[in-house]
């Protein structure tokens, strides 16, 4: 009897955990904002940081401090073209699969002054 009730009580729990939805972007998101407040920077601010140790990219008015991943870009260099400058036409070229577009907000230090 008592192998019955461990078995529905165990039954039960894992039935729950497949079944309540759960939505890990929304504890991301929530991190990204207690972890990094958002700023507002100028054009002029962010074209300073264009080099391969210092590089910064604006992404749909968005800035983004991709110093750490320049190295391991793996077009390369191509990550260097537009630094300290608005990459978005090349973010979204058809060369990057769609987890560049998860991995991005990594990178997100605040929005640009329009």
């Amino acid at each position: 009897m008592v192998i019955v009730v461990a078995a529905l009580v165990l039954s039960v729990l894992l039935g729950a955990l497949i079944l309540i939805p759960r939505n890990r972007n929304v504890q991301k998101v929530q991190l990204n904002a207690i972890n990094k407040p958002s700023k507002v920077y100028s054009k002029d601010e962010v074209s300073v940081h264009n080099k391969r140790t210092d590089c910064w990219v604006i992404i749909k008015n968005k800035v983004y401090n991709v110093t750490s991943y320049v190295e391991e870009h793996p077009g390369g260099d191509a990550i260097l073209t537009h630094a300290g400058d608005d990459s978005t036409e090349g973010f979204y070229g058809p060369q990057h699969a769609s987890r560049v577009f998860d991995m991005i907000e990594d990178f997100y230090i605040g929005d640009l002054r329009l």
